[in-house]
């Protein structure tokens, strides 16, 4: 321990005779020379030239960029490819892509986490609220009888309600769609939390607006005039759970 000792002091009075004039701030004790060991850097390699950041490596990122270019390339020859091989992949491709993302879901578990909603999303529509029947869990749409039911297409019904009708959301939930759909017109479709769709369709009048927030009861739109008179109005109703289709009248009763 002793030869240990007198090595520091050597080593501390050669460089006190090195640096002699300059600060003698520079000659204070580190505490590794103070208990025998060397001194240790910050950085292995010394800091990074300037202008580059610590965490941040260009050649990872440029790898990164290449390799999502290789795969969406990979993607289109697969696509491009009439040989039976990648009927498989292709599938599944084309299974995720058509998979939609469950907005509402993510954000209902963002707002029971965090306490308030998810500020990527618009503020909830409140402009009006239909005075139709409410349950405990589901709206009705609005008050109407099935003129049309689900065995008729297998995927939704029919309502005729009173002229210019208001319609409004089963439940609350994110708009993933707002515009016109083929062969059902102005149509409406809320996705919900438990990861089930509304759908409301042959609407005269579209009142919200695609990826809007909307609550139970709130205002979706206006019926259109009946293709039977001119007097009442129609709209058509569904409900999609996951991949398939069930029929409204199962959840909810309609006059």
């Amino acid at each position: 321990m002793g030869n240990r000792a007198d090595e520091i002091r050597k080593r501390i009075a050669k460089r006190k005779r090195t640096n002699s004039g300059q600060n003698p701030s520079y000659f204070l004790l580190s505490d590794e020379e103070r208990y025998g060991m060397e001194r240790q850097t910050s950085f292995e390699g010394g800091p990074p030239p300037e202008g580059v950041h610590p965490l941040f490596k260009k050649e990872t990122f440029m790898l990164k960029i290449l390799g999502a270019g290789i795969m969406v390339l990979v993607t289109a020859i697969m696509f491009k490819s009439p040989s039976p091989v990648f009927n498989e992949a292709k599938s599944i491709v084309t299974k995720t892509m058509d998979t939609e993302f469950q907005f509402a879901a993510i954000s209902t578990w963002y707002e029971d986490q965090f306490g308030k909603p998810l500020a990527l999303l618009p503020a909830s529509n409140t402009k009006k609220e239909s005075s139709s029947t409410q349950s405990a869990e589901y709206a009705v749409p609005a008050a109407g009888k099935v003129v049309e039911n689900f065995k008729t297409n297998g995927q939704g019904i029919m309502l005729q309600t009173g002229l210019g009708e208001d319609v409004a959301a089963m439940k609350g939930g994110l708009i993933i769609f707002a515009g016109k759909k083929e062969e059902l017109g102005n149509t409406v479709v809320i996705q919900h939390a438990d990861k089930s769709e509304s759908w409301y369709g042959h609407l005269e009048s579209i009142d919200v607006k695609q990826y809007e927030s909307i609550e139970k009861g709130s205002l979706v739109g206006k019926v259109s005039t009946s293709s039977q008179n001119d007097v009442t109005g129609e709209f058509y109703f569904a409900i999609k759970m996951g991949d398939t289709f069930i029929d409204p009248i199962q959840v909810m009763s309609f006059d």
